[in-house]
């Protein structure tokens, strides 16, 4: 599961949340990103991976920076930190201060690039199939399908969350892999953590340790398990 994790959550942050290549169709003048679709923007962000990423694995690989400033730069716009960070903070949100909402919201969301940036490098256009899409957009959750290829030929299910924000523009909030919320599985992970070391702690860890401290969540939930 962790290996699954850290690939689907590589591609879907930058990330995340993913990167899935549509079915071929007749090229077509661009759109505002206020009035993209999901699908479309997910179809984007392929498009932009692909490009950023094929031909400069190796420098990559030497430059882990350049690899994280790709995903800012084509992920970030349409990933809602804001909005994810409250969902995953759960009960704490209400409990905390706008700036100790955004100071989280800014350190949990370069810990968890900087920790799984590199599975990126794993990223090729094909990997990521996406599914039909089925019914109308809903304005506070609609969802992206698809299938991700591992090197071994199995197919894990992930799904992205989007929503509609108050500027009108879609932006994903959540990434479901086989079944499971990353929303969720950090919710109870913070959840602990705030639980035993309070959210001003958590954040100075987030903030100084980074990937650290979120590897060492991780393996303390795994253990309470």
């Amino acid at each position: 599961m962790l290996r699954r994790l850290a690939l689907a959550t590589a591609i879907a942050l930058g990330t995340v949340i993913a990167a899935p290549a549509f079915a071929q169709a007749a090229p077509e003048a661009a759109t505002p990103a206020a009035q993209q679709a999901p699908e479309q923007i997910v179809q984007s962000i392929a498009d932009q991976l692909a490009t950023a990423i094929d031909g400069h694995r190796d420098e990559l690989k030497q430059h882990k920076e350049k690899l994280i400033g790709i995903i800012d730069e084509v992920f970030l716009p349409h990933f809602d930190v804001d909005y994810a960070s409250i969902l995953v903070l759960g009960q704490h949100a209400r409990e905390a201060t706008p700036a100790q909402r955004e100071r989280f919201a800014k350190a949990f969301y370069n810990s968890i690039t900087h920790r799984y940036a590199e599975g990126l490098l794993n990223y090729t256009r094909g990997r990521v199939k996406v599914l039909p899409f089925n019914g109308d957009l809903n304005d506070k959750r609609s969802v992206v399908r698809t299938q991700v290829v591992l090197d071994d030929g199995k197919l894990v299910a992930i799904d992205y969350a989007f929503r509609k924000t108050r500027t009108g523009d879609w932006k994903a909030y959540d990434v479901i892999i086989e079944g499971i919320s990353y929303v969720t599985n950090y919710r109870n992970q913070v959840d602990a953590e705030i639980r035993k070391v309070g959210i001003n702690q958590l954040i100075t860890n987030l903030e100084t340790q980074g990937a650290e401290a979120l590897a060492t969540m991780e393996k303390d939930s795994k253990g309470t398990k």
